[in-house]
């Protein structure tokens, strides 16, 4: 595919280019919004490559910063459309991206926006992507708000924290497994793509950070009666992770007989801890827990 290039283009991925763009503009970096700038220069072309980027495909990406991330994908895709929250870069995205008019950026929250909306008018007819080198402080709770939300898009390519990347990404009956490891699988089948050491960055954080792709599954593998009971029981299982189940989930709502049961009924082990379990065991615990409470409901729980 040949890309969209221009000449004398400054390259955002150069520390003394950077710097004197940030200072021509007066910005400086803000702690509590988690900003580094990504200065490795072949790490956004891979994320462009990894995410699907072409001439049919719309991006959203989130906090594009200065832009690296967006031009990258802007040589490639059909449309981008960049949510920032930090008004003060709003002039210099200007700036960088001032060649590309299909590159489209929107000011606000990404966390509080109708992003079914947002696509639908910025990429109408076309196939849809998510790339981002998301703040580290809102990885999960975006991709959660992502993913739950069921937005038309195929893949979410992000970069994140290493030690996020190892826990979003765990094999199931691993230590790295929590809650939000069962919440990602249930919704996409994810992978780590590549390490990126913590000096790829301006200013360096202190820790290294990794891209992974979440490909979002078109509808769940498994049939879930109530998925909100089911997330219920994941949180309440990991809240405890070193007790047995029946312990776990005693301690969060449910008396311990009727855990009992909910286990037995669900094939599962009242010993069981909830890293050894895979998402289909939570999924006919999350079935059985369901069943429970609508036999509760109807006095038939005992009949």
């Amino acid at each position: 595919m040949e890309l969209h290039t221009t000449e004398n283009e400054e390259r955002l991925t150069d520390i003394g280019t950077v710097k004197s763009l940030l200072a021509r503009h007066g910005f400086h970096f803000s702690k509590k919004l988690g900003q580094n700038f990504l200065i490795n220069p072949s790490v956004c072309p891979r994320m462009a490559e990894a995410c699907g980027a072409d001439g049919r495909t719309g991006v959203l990406e989130i906090g594009p910063g200065i832009g690296v991330l967006t031009r990258e994908l802007a040589r490639r895709a059909a449309r981008v459309t960049a949510i920032e929250l930090d008004g003060r870069l709003l002039p210099i995205l200007g700036e960088t991206l001032a060649t590309y008019p299909h590159a489209h950026v929107i000011h606000g929250d990404a966390m509080k926006m109708d992003l079914h909306r947002v696509i639908a008018e910025e990429f109408p007819g076309l196939r849809v992507a998510v790339c981002a080198n998301l703040p580290y402080y809102i990885t999960s709770p975006m991709l959660m708000n992502l993913l739950e939300s069921r937005l038309p898009v195929e893949n979410i390519t992000v970069m994140v924290q290493k030690e996020a990347a190892l826990r979003l990404c765990a094999r199931p009956g691993t230590r790295e497994c929590g809650a939000v490891t069962f919440a990602v699988r249930y919704y996409a089948e994810p992978e780590v793509l590549l390490p990126v050491s913590r000096g790829s960055f301006l200013p360096a954080p202190n820790v290294d950070s990794a891209v992974i792709r979440l490909t979002v599954r078109r509808k769940s593998p498994y049939p879930v009666t109530d998925e909100a009971l089911l997330f219920r029981l994941v949180r309440a299982a990991f809240s405890q992770r070193r007790k047995a189940l029946v312990n776990a989930l005693s301690g969060a709502g449910w008396d311990k007989k009727t855990a009992a049961k909910i286990l037995g009924e669900a094939g599962i082990s009242e010993t069981a801890r909830a890293e050894q379990l895979t998402l289909e065991q939570f999924v006919a615990l999350g079935n059985a827990a369901a069943e429970s409470r609508k036999g509760k409901e109807t006095g038939m729980e005992n009949t």
